[in-house]
């Protein structure tokens, strides 16, 4: 029997790996858990009336989503045009963060399997930037939210895991998954209707959260229906880990001053100094075997430096 790898372990080498969606999913849980840890410190800190009144959650969290959520009044958007990209990757509630989560995974695993680690990235990221602005737009042309406008904020991945989901799901919409209770099921049905319930929960108490999810959707399916002619996701290649090496590599040798010969580390001395004892060795050898005459005028001068550092 072959010994099987435990949950545990399958989870350690996923957050080990290098890649788009294991990096996405940790830096998700890591903002949550540092708000969450803010939250408790506010909360030690806090006066007896505000900390058992639970005041400071309100006030900390008001001043989080000021900084970091998306705003739906342009004026405000303006001002802190970071948000459409932090907006995101920020959540509050357990159960919000866990079901994107989730999602994220399960659609992610079966996005990575046919694209790229690379078209993962761009689809989430710009998922999510689509969505933001469909949020936007919709808030500042619709009547109905003149109102709410001005204090109306967006959050959640959801709009990115919904471009994720739609994505892969035209891709390969014969993919088949066996869901719980329901049994096996192509995603593409579980895309459609993902969907129509966001059109149908327009008019419920989460509009803009809705409104943002629609745009996700619409920036996945327009991603791979455009993949055939264009890639959109080409310009994330400045993210590669390769790179990211080259630009480090590039920015130490343009700051590296040598004042003569250039300098070298123990490990490249040793083996310049290995490789040459062995041009030698074998020059040696072609010695005892064709006499010095059969040398060349190279062979000649690296054996002559060579007695002349070891006679010094």
């Amino acid at each position: 029997m072959y010994p099987q790898t435990s949950p545990f372990e399958k989870m350690k080498i996923f957050f080990t790996k290098r890649e788009a969606l294991s990096r996405i999913i940790l830096i998700n849980i890591a903002v949550w858990l540092v708000i969450a840890l803010i939250r408790n410190l506010a909360f030690l800190f806090s006066s007896p009336e505000v900390g058992t009144s639970g005041l400071y959650k309100q006030y900390l969290s008001e001043y989080l989503l000021s900084f970091l959520a998306l705003p739906a009044n342009l004026n405000v958007f303006l001002v802190k045009p970071w948000t459409i990209f932090t907006y995101m990757f920020l959540h509050f509630d357990f159960l919000h963060i866990l079901f994107n989560l989730l999602w994220l995974y399960w659609f992610g695993a079966i996005f990575v399997q046919y694209l790229t680690q690379r078209q993962f990235l761009a689809t989430y990221i710009l998922g999510g930037i689509v969505g933001g602005i469909v949020y936007m737009t919709a808030y500042n042309v619709f009547p109905v939210f003149d109102v709410v406008r001005g204090n109306a904020l967006a959050l959640g991945a959801s709009a990115s895991v919904l471009a994720i989901v739609v994505a892969i799901s035209f891709y390969v919409p014969n993919y088949t998954i066996n869901l719980f209770i329901l049994g096996p099921i192509k995603i593409k049905y579980i895309a459609l209707i993902t969907i129509a319930m966001d059109l149908l929960m327009i008019n419920s108490g989460n509009a803009g959260g809705h409104l943002a999810h629609l745009g996700g959707a619409l920036w996945g399916f327009m991603y791979v229906k455009m993949l055939p002619f264009a890639d959109p996701s080409k310009i994330f290649s400045i993210f590669s880990d390769q790179n990211v090496q080259r630009f480090k590599t590039a920015r130490k040798n343009k700051f590296k001053v040598h004042y003569g010969k250039p300098h070298l580390t123990d490990e490249e001395y040793n083996l310049l100094k290995k490789e040459k004892q062995q041009r030698i060795d074998k020059i040696l050898d072609k010695i005892s075997q064709s006499g010095y005459n059969s040398l060349t005028k190279e062979e000649k001068e690296l054996l002559f430096s060579s007695s002349n550092k070891q006679n010094n």
